[in-house]
């Protein structure tokens, strides 16, 4: 019997009432992720380009704009070469999935997620119930295999996301047609049958498995059935790659029942084999509390009361060379530091060439951010949040930054979303700090240390917290001695000439508490 005949053990609700969010993902703190798929084979076009190369006009949705112009001049026009086309190019021919992982546990990452399938429908694994995928078409690999395998390879946890449930919208102009020029009214490709696949290297293949029909052929029954396919699609790699976590795109369970059922049939599964729920459901679900919250490129406002994780990413969700990095190690490590300081995770997507490899011009962000890490990590990893994230709190997160997302559902949950540190954003006051704590320890992270004295207000006699001052001191890489004196007004640190990096600055305090 399948795992997706199998009958239900737990029910949701069950479910509810067991979740704890596991030790291994509250302590990680750090994990990768590779957003990764056909859509990364065009070199331009935004991160919906499966999408945006069917619109001469692409609306408010500006990342995209290029993508139909883009794909006249590499492709040729989408009457004769489509999406599907595009799929066909990628091959990922370089990806070494052990090396990758290798690579990422080396800079400090403690989970590791894989992109399944995006908006696009398309299955990056060997599915029974979508014949458009990574074993039949483009790379002829199931990659979701060979990122499970080496995961497991070196005891890294597994996860994989899924973004299908834009599926409807997302392919709506591929059955139109260009308003003017010598293809004006030519049908796009998505109006292609199986049979205009004889002869062709799609032979066999029936476009609408990876459109949908046409819009007008849309009925309620195909609707439900298609909606019904994911739910085979995921239980089917859920069963296949045993992740430990999974992530939802969009905003509510994905294609509602549909979604909360994988859910349940992921955490049952888990509290069958092994009596726990130490997997884990990441998705912008408020008010579950088997769910864990996610804020898409962002970080919560505040401390939050619950683990939470927030992303962030190089360029595009997918690699586009005509993008501006939006990052170096300074602000992923400002990100991750604020992240962790509220209680929450940072995964940070790394955008692999279609090839498969970690860019060349990344490399070195990525190692500027584990060199860091190999000399603070015990104020990152396995840490918890103080009474509060952090002092002299002065820095402005006004700014959004929704470039490439859904706009409605951007305003559908404004708070934290899309609201990251880039290079764009203003420097950090000097004596800005957050906070982490583990076993006695109090973490002080200086995020743009200057020398000389800061003064940390929370931290003096005069606090509610009621500090009675630091027992011990220490600046973390360093052996020199740390100056530093505590009154009611705060508690006063020196912050050396000479440090173990160039960035934020970490202090380890021991208190007496009164």
């Amino acid at each position: 019997m399948t795992h997706a005949e199998e009958p239900a053990r737990y029910t949701w609700e069950q479910i509810q009432q067991k979740f704890t969010c596991p030790a291994w993902f509250a302590e990680a703190r750090f994990g990768i992720w590779v957003h990764w798929g056909a859509q990364t084979q065009p070199a331009e076009g935004g991160g919906w380009y499966g999408r945006h190369m069917y619109m001469e006009d692409v609306g408010d949705q500006t990342w995209g704009a290029d993508a139909y112009s883009y794909h006249l001049k590499t492709y040729g026009h989408p009457s004769e070469k489509g999406f599907k086309d595009v799929i066909h190019e990628w091959k990922a021919e370089n990806l070494d999935a052990d090396a990758l992982l290798e690579y990422f546990a080396g800079l400090g990452a403690r989970y590791f997620v894989a992109l399944a399938n995006h908006h696009d429908h398309f299955d990056n694994f060997d599915s029974t119930y979508q014949p458009w995928n990574s074993v039949n078409v483009g790379p002829k690999r199931d990659l979701i295999a060979e990122f499970a395998a080496a995961s497991r390879r070196i005891g890294m946890p597994f996860g994989i996301s899924s973004h299908d449930d834009r599926m409807l919208m997302f392919y709506e102009h591929a059955f139109g047609a260009d308003s003017s020029g010598p293809k004006a009214g030519v049908p796009y490709d998505g109006n292609l049958t199986a049979a205009d696949g004889a002869g062709t290297w799609w032979e066999g293949l029936d476009p609408a498995d990876l459109y949908g029909p046409p819009p007008a052929r849309r009925t309620a029954d195909w609707v439900a059935d298609m909606q019904h396919k994911w739910e085979l699609r995921l239980k089917e790699l859920i069963e296949k790659a045993r992740p430990d976590m999974l992530w939802f795109d969009g905003h509510g369970f994905p294609y509602g029942e549909h979604g909360k059922e994988v859910c349940r049939a992921f955490y049952s599964g888990r509290l069958t084999r092994t009596g726990e729920l130490d997997g884990v459901v990441v998705a912008k679900i408020p008010g579950d509390r088997a769910i864990v919250q996610d804020v898409e490129r962002g970080a919560a406002e505040d401390l939050q009361p619950d683990v939470w994780q927030g992303t962030s990413t190089f360029t595009s969700w997918f690699l586009k060379t005509d993008k501006a990095i939006k990052h170096d190690a300074r602000t992923l490590i400002e990100m991750l530091v604020d992240i962790v300081s509220k209680n929450g995770n940072f995964l940070l997507n790394v955008e692999l060439t279609p090839d498969g490899r970690v860019p060349d011009d990344h490399r070195p962000i990525l190692d500027g951010l584990g060199e860091w890490l190999a000399i603070h990590g015990e104020a990152i990893f396995a840490t918890k949040p103080w009474h509060v994230y952090g002092d002299n709190l002065a820095s402005d997160r006004s700014a959004r930054t929704v470039d490439e997302a859904d706009l409605a559902g951007a305003e559908e949950h404004p708070s934290g979303h899309f609201i990251e540190r880039t290079l764009a954003s203003p420097p950090y006051p000097s004596d800005e700090v957050r906070f982490t704590t583990r076993d006695g320890h109090l973490y002080v992270f200086v995020l743009n240390p200057r020398p000389g004295e800061i003064v940390l207000p929370q931290l003096g006699t005069g606090s509610s917290i009621g500090l009675a001052g630091p027992a011990a001191a220490r600046l973390i890489g360093s052996d020199a001695p740390v100056h530093h004196s505590v009154g009611e007004q705060g508690l006063s640190l020196e912050i050396p000439h000479s440090r173990p990096s160039l960035y934020t600055a970490v202090f380890d305090l021991t208190f007496r508490t009164t």
